[in-house]
Formats: structure tokens, sequence, C-alpha cells
């Protein structure tokens, strides 16, 4: 193998039951479970103890049930007249926030089969969606979802993407999905801009969604990971977690601090090994001349797998164990180290994300010099990189 990324389930499967401990939880296995592998992260979060998984695109929930995954799906994104039908044959729930698409999913619900869609019963324990307006919350748990797509209600209450931002336009929807044969609501949602880093500002959308929900007594849910860690007030009726259950921090720290275990680890190899003299160059551009004599190590991986340019001489490597600084511009297919005086031989394990001993590199390390966020660090591994699960 020239790299691959190895997905600890077990870490998974934990992180969920420490979440899901928290309020019922859906987890969110979009991006191909944030590069870990959607469907067995999917399985993994359902061992746990998650009552919902939560994608963004129909093809997604298509995937899982052609894996097997059963339990209710909801597709958070915006649907297609031609996506909806995945996502209704994939009997997933839907996201509305206007009429006319509350219109569209009944008429392709009636044309594909009409109640014998949206049925899937979520895993022994887990939460299924509320009911009609007025009709009481959902329950707890053990609950089997009714027949018919299940649709939630979303309000923009300051991300300013999907949703309405008009409380009684979201409330006309939602009385249009219950007033609709075939179709249940399912729950109200929304989606917060700043859990991760300005509080108040979450506290006011959960306080602009919370007089609207309430009122429709059905499934409320809003807490991304970083909410649901740092807001008991914002858990509700379910939480939504995404990066958390990755064993990822929401607040861009070091995830044991919130008692998380990351899942996934890059490993490649030492793949060549010599000797550098005063004043060689290395890699692309010559942005390395040695200073003194030294041994540099190749290491089989580069942008090409996901490993970012933009960290040219700013990341470390786990190189045998230790810690090796990366020299060199990172190329497509190869990355260089300095082993200093201590060379290595070839085939010596090479960690670019993991933890070997003492040492630890974090997908947290890398988003901070590449000046972004743990979440694209993971998304971005590439699909050259094989999935091995443990």
């Amino acid at each position: 193998m020239r790299a691959e990324a190895r997905i600890d389930t077990g870490a998974i499967e934990r992180n969920c039951a420490r979440l899901a401990a928290l309020a019922p939880l859906c987890a969110v296995v979009k991006a191909d479970g944030y590069g870990h592998g959607a469907v067995e992260a999917a399985r993994a979060a359902q061992r746990g103890g998650a009552s919902w998984l939560a994608v963004a695109t129909a093809g997604e929930a298509a995937e899982l049930r052609a894996a097997g995954l059963g339990g209710p799906i909801l597709v958070m994104g915006a649907l297609s007249a031609e996506e909806l039908d995945v996502a209704l044959r994939a009997g997933a729930d839907v996201v509305a926030w206007r009429e006319a698409f509350v219109r569209a999913v009944a008429a392709r619900a009636e044309a594909l089969g009409g109640g014998t869609l949206g049925a899937g019963a979520p895993p022994a324990g887990g939460v299924a969606g509320g009911g009609a307006l007025g009709g009481g919350p959902a329950p707890p748990g053990g609950a089997t979802s009714p027949r018919g797509v299940g649709v939630h209600v979303k309000l923009d209450t300051g991300m300013g993407r999907l949703g309405t931002r008009d409380p009684d336009e979201a409330t006309r929807v939602a009385e249009a999905v219950t007033a609709t044969p075939g179709l249940r609501l399912a729950g109200a949602m929304t989606h917060f801009a700043t859990a991760d880093d300005d509080p108040d500002f979450m506290r006011e959308q959960l306080a602009r969604f919370l007089p609207w929900a309430d009122g429709l007594h059905t499934l409320r849910h809003a807490a991304n990971s970083a909410a649901a860690l740092g807001e008991p007030d914002a858990r509700l009726d379910m939480i939504r977690c995404g990066i958390a259950i990755y064993g990822m921090d929401p607040f861009h720290e070091d995830p044991a601090d919130h008692g998380l275990e990351p899942a996934l680890e890059l490993v490649s190899y030492v793949a060549e090994v010599k000797q550098a003299r005063k004043g060689d160059s290395v890699g692309y551009g010559r942005r390395f001349i040695a200073e003194r004599d030294t041994w540099i190590g190749t290491i089989p991986v580069g942008y090409g797998d996901g490993f970012r340019r933009g960290l040219t001489g700013e990341f470390e490597v786990l190189v045998g164990g230790r810690r090796a600084k990366g020299v060199g511009t990172v190329s497509m297919d190869n990355i260089t180290v300095d082993l200093g005086d201590a060379p290595v031989e070839p085939g010596t394990e090479a960690v670019l994300i993991g933890a070997r001993g003492e040492h630890r590199i974090l997908a947290e390390d890398l988003a901070a010099v590449l000046a972004t966020i743990n979440y694209e660090i993971t998304c971005g591994i590439s699909r050259r990189v094989p999935r091995r699960y443990t």
C-alpha cells in the first residue's frame, strides 16, 4: 500500500455512545462519512446508539439503503425533481420550507407508490419522527415511524442558507404537510451558524426557533456537535452530530477535552532514504536546500491523496514513532521529510494523522496550518487512499 486511512469503527461507536447519552442522536454521515466511509460509519453509529442517520444528498441515502442500513434517514439538502425520486425510493425523510415543494413531494410519492414510501423504522430504542400539529412530541424511544413520507420543516434562524426566515410561512408549510395524505410532519429543524465560536448568536437563533417549533408538537432538532457538547438547552428532542462522532473536536481544539476518540489514521511508509549533502536541494522549486548533511526520507503520499500542497514546510510525520519535519514541496504523489542524523530503513511506517506512543498528529493540527477546519482535512482524503476498517 502507498497509503491507507485506517478507521477504528469502535471509536466511532464509543463517540456515538458518549453523544447519545446526552440526547437522542442523529449521526451525520454525509460526504462519505466525512471521509471515513459512510456505510461503515453508519453501522458503527447505530451500534453506538444513533437513532437516526442524516446525509446531504439523495444519492447518499440510497447508498446507505443499498448497503442494508435500516432506520430513519434524513436527507438535509435541497433536492431537484430527479433527486427527490431517489430520496423517496430510499424511504428517506426530506426537508421542506416551501409549500410548492410539499406539493411536489406528495405528487412524486403518489406516483412512486404512495404510503409504502418513507416507512423506515428506527432501530431498537430509537426515536421516530413526530406526528400531526397538536399531536404531542415524538416519544423518547421504541416507537416506529408511521407510514408515509416524513417531512421536516426548516426555519432559517440565522444561517442564511436553506429554510424560510418567516415563522408564519414555516407554519403554513407544516400545515400543508399534515393536511396532505401520504405525508407526515416528522420534525421541525434549524441549523446553528456559530455554535463553535459565538454561543451568544447561537442562543439568539435558539430563541427564534423555539416559539415556532414548540407550537408544532413534533420532533425538534437544531444542535450540531458544538451545540450538543456546549449548550445543553439546545439539545431539545434530538441532536445532529457529524464531526464529533468521528472523534474530531467541533471547537477546533483537542478532542480528548470532550471525551472524543479520533477514529481515523492516515498511514504510509518510507519508500526511499538518501543522504542530502550541504547545499543539495529537495523537491520542486528547490524550496528546501540542506544547510548541513542530513538524511531525507521520501513517503509516497501527496496532494493527489489529499495531503494538501499548502502544508509544504509546515508539517511533521511520525516516522518509526518519532517526529520528522517535512521538507521540500508537497507534490502530487510524494512528500519528503528530514530524518536528521538517524536514517531509517525503507519500509518504516510513516504516520501523517494519528498517534504513536507519546506523539500525536491530529487533523486539527493540519487544519491549523492550512487556516481551515478539521472537517476539510478528512473530507479531502482522496478516493485513491483505501480505507481499512477495524
